[in-house]
């Protein structure tokens, strides 16, 4: 049995790293996942039920479960369906993602949550299949690409990959961080409004 220790890791990350480990196994293998929230339980318990697969799960003790879930060996693999040219459009390269981060939190509320949830987000940008062309980062959200942020390892990892990181240079100089850009390069607001102009599509959380 693999164990993943998630505790402590918010939503999609869970969910994310579960089918990446069950992708790894072989028929009959179980992989045990630990998570802090009935949240994370309850989204691992759908990905399950909805690839078919057996689980189960418990509350070990206060704010700590753990999900089972046995691999079948064939639900997390590419299938002939799923490669169809019509699944693969979006990939079309004349089609430009561009991701917009303006701030370090995600949605409105309580700011402890909003941080936790753009970490999700940023994370969750790295499993998706197609990366995005450019990630233009500016306002609060020239905050996530400096050192010490939650967010430049994954950020990193796509720059590695190929994705462009832009940080309004502005930004960077308002917050007195200029000189701890940790990923990409700094940018201005006519590179900014050129690269939202051209793209076919855009991601604001």
């Amino acid at each position: 049995m693999t164990t993943l220790n998630l505790l402590g890791k918010a939503c999609p990350i869970p969910v994310l790293e579960t089918r990446k480990a069950l992708a790894q196994m072989n028929a009959g293998d179980i992989c045990e996942t630990l998570v802090d929230n009935e949240t994370a339980v309850q989204n691992l318990s759908k990905m399950a039920t909805q690839k078919n697969l057996t689980f189960t799960s418990e509350q070990l003790e206060e704010h700590r479960f753990s999900v089972r879930i046995v691999a079948d060996g064939v639900a997390f693999h590419s299938t002939e369906e799923e490669e169809t040219p019509d699944v693969c459009i979006p990939c079309n390269p004349q089609g430009k993602k561009v991701v917009v981060l303006s701030s370090e939190t995600m949605g409105e509320g309580d700011p402890v949550l909003g941080q936790k949830l753009m970490q999700g987000f940023v994370y969750a940008l790295t499993e998706q299949d197609r990366l995005p062309d450019t990630i233009l980062l500016y306002n609060g959200g020239a905050k996530l690409s400096v050192e010490g942020a939650a967010t430049l390892s994954d950020l990193k990892l796509m720059e590695e990959e190929g994705v462009e990181i832009l940080t309004c240079g502005t930004c960077l100089n308002h917050y007195g961080l200029t000189e701890k850009l940790g990923v990409g390069s700094i940018t201005n607001m006519y590179v900014i409004c050129q690269k939202m102009s051209e793209a076919s599509f855009i991601i604001k959380p």
